[in-house]
């Protein structure tokens, strides 16, 4: 996969720099970023700023991606979008399916909330009070 990827504290950003994303260079974004699961962090913000167009059989993998990622714990937050893919994701009636953000930035932000949240989740020392 020909981009760019940048690794935080909390999540790593993968930017395809191409101006389409066909089937083929979704799936090495899917093997790139399936990799990332094994790593110590392993949420994936995907921002699509550069890519104009996509094609279905690229959709369909970077929507079985981040289910793949929630399956797993992690985080995948989708991010600047562009107008020709959004609407075609949306013909597609996948845009309501996917994590998508405007920014980088509100992508981090969902991240950071959904790290939060799993660690509330997965907190053993939470007790509740069962009597009124």
């Amino acid at each position: 996969m020909t981009g760019k990827i940048d690794t935080r504290e909390k999540f790593t950003v993968v930017t395809p720099n191409a101006p389409e994303l066909p089937a083929n260079i979704a799936a090495e974004l899917a093997e790139t970023c399936s990799a990332l699961l094994q790593k110590e962090v392993k949420n994936v913000i995907l921002n699509l700023s550069e890519v104009q167009m996509t094609d279905a059989s690229a959709a369909n993998i970077v929507s079985e991606l981040q289910q793949k990622f929630y399956e797993n714990n992690a985080s995948f937050v989708i991010c600047c979008v562009q107008p020709p893919v959004e609407t075609f994701l949306e013909e597609m009636e996948l845009l309501e399916l996917l994590n998508i953000t405007p920014t980088e930035s509100e992508a981090w932000d969902i991240v950071q909330m959904e790290e939060i949240e799993r660690e509330l989740l997965d907190s053993d020392d939470m007790e509740f009070d069962t009597n009124p």
